[in-house]
């Protein structure tokens, strides 16, 4: 791998320097690495292709890192570049010119070693795998890991790669698919449409998001496979880089795995409806282990969270739609799980109304990658405890939350699936009540107002066979105009 690194700080070019030789002493691979203290020395003379890797200083002397970076896109499409900096004043603008990632200053082995071995392993033998098609520009090579996607629109297959290039072909996917599909990081979202998942920034209701923007439609049939399949294939990628690393439970240069209490990674939901911001802080997460879902707006995550189980929710205040205070009580009605707000606000005022609409902590996005981990990290742990309860009692009545089961007096009751998990959530917010159209959004993740009726046909019977098995206490009563309430004994 060809490295250049472009500090004008001679002690953190020296220390950038040493880590590469430790990195490059430890996985064995052959690096050619080349330092320069000013931006003007860097691009004289580059003609593009030159190396494979840029660690950037973005306030470099000279012009600055992303003035040189936009500079240096003209001459090349296809070199990564890292912005390594002392503040995160430039994160966003970072992206605007294709950063792979931004490092804040000082920078250490167990942020940077596995940001080496990602890129590594993009170049490695992997890079050269690829079929030759015969396009309307000519017949070209085209490398498995470079395409973003591939649609089909009538009879034209067009193949989108990740520099932005485009090469039509007349001919149907499936003289495509078995080729494409028996590589495990490609995925067929659509009947029109492949995704390769190194390439995916988000995954939302109907569609993906990759990484340079486009939305690629997913349809309904196919939407629980996809999640599932991007989660094995995330998976897949940290196994390989702990078992290539000889160690286990630990990622490069101790850069430790976090599991849920079932052994798998965290899984986290990201709301921010800011493409730059998803990314900074997704990629945060993502090396430190985690599986993040994103989701752009309220709406969006409030039906992911009544769908999946996360270890945690990071939630932008300025999101479109409902704010973010909105959606946290929402989403607090609807799962037990700690919410962070992420926010560019930083009045007090304004955090203390994110603390009582429910939010566990509060991360103004000017924080450093270190303290923000270090609070979400700490949150989940906290909140795993309380989580870890697979039973609940409630004198005679217990809820039995893995194996979906109620129990009166030892005797089991034959409740369906949703009058279980009405008489679940209801049980979470003892002497509270909750109109029918509440109590549907705080099961079933729909907006207020939908599903009354439907609650209250199985409120009916759920009563009734709750009255039935204990007739000395009413667990749910109702109360007259207004809803429902549980009440414990």
């Amino acid at each position: 791998m060809r490295i250049a690194i472009c500090d004008d700080d001679e002690q953190e070019l020296a220390r950038l320097s040493e880590l590469i030789a430790k990195y490059q002493l430890n996985s064995g691979e052959n690096i050619d690495c080349r330092s320069f203290q000013n931006s003007t020395d860097f691009l004289c003379g580059q003609k593009g292709g030159e190396y494979d890797l840029i660690l950037l200083d973005a306030s470099i002397s000279g012009k600055s890192g992303v003035q040189a970076a936009r500079e240096l896109r003209e001459r090349d499409r296809n070199v990564e570049i890292i912005f390594v900096s002392s503040s995160p004043e430039f994160a966003v603008e970072s992206y605007s010119v294709g950063a792979y990632y931004y490092l804040l200053k000082p920078i250490e082995a167990d942020a940077l070693f596995p940001l080496l071995y990602r890129i590594g392993s993009k170049l490695s033998g992997q890079e050269e795998q690829g079929f030759v098609l015969k396009s309307r520009k000519g017949v070209v090579r085209v490398v498995f890991s470079r395409i973003e996607f591939v649609e089909v629109i009538d009879k034209t297959v067009s193949f989108h790669l990740a520099d932005g290039t485009v090469y039509e072909v007349t001919a149907a996917l499936a003289d495509f698919e078995e080729k494409l599909l028996g590589r495990p990081e490609f995925f067929k979202t659509h009947r029109s449409y492949l995704v390769n998942f190194h390439y995916i920034q988000s995954i939302g209701i109907n569609c993906v998001e990759t990484k340079n923007g486009h939305d690629i439609p997913v349809s309904r049939q196919r939407r629980n496979s996809l999640q599932d399949a991007y989660m094995r294939f995330l998976s897949k990628t940290e196994t390989e880089i702990l078992r290539n690393d000889g160690q286990t439970g630990r990622g490069s240069e101790g850069v430790e795995r976090t599991e849920d209490a079932y052994g798998g990674a965290w899984r986290i939901l990201l709301v921010d409806d800011d493409m730059a911001e998803r990314t900074y802080w997704a990629d945060i997460l993502r090396v430190h282990g985690c599986m993040v879902q994103i989701a752009k707006n309220g709406g969006d995550a409030v039906k992911l969270a009544a769908k999946e189980a996360f270890d945690c929710v990071l939630l932008d205040v300025m999101i479109p739609g409902e704010d973010g205070f909105s959606i946290c009580e929402r989403l607090r009605r609807l799962a037990d799980v700690p919410i962070i707000f992420l926010s560019c606000i930083t009045e007090a005022d304004r955090q203390l109304e994110g603390f009582a609409a429910g939010g566990i902590d509060y991360i103004t996005k000017d924080t450093p990658p270190e303290l923000f981990w270090a609070k979400v990290e700490t949150r989940i742990r906290l909140a795993s405890a309380d989580r870890s309860r697979t039973q609940i009692c409630y004198g005679p009545l217990l809820l039995d939350l893995a194996g979906r089961r109620a129990v009166m007096d030892g005797r089991e009751l034959l409740l369906t699936s949703e009058e279980f998990d009405i008489l679940w959530r209801l049980s979470e917010h003892a002497g509270q009540v909750f109109a029918p159209e509440e109590v549907g959004e705080l099961v079933y993740g729909g907006q207020p107002g939908e599903d009354g009726q439907r609650i209250q046909m199985h409120m009916s019977r759920l009563r009734r066979k709750l009255d039935q098995a204990c007739g000395e206490h009413h667990f749910i009563e109702t109360v007259w105009g207004q809803g429902y309430r549980f009440v414990p004994v």
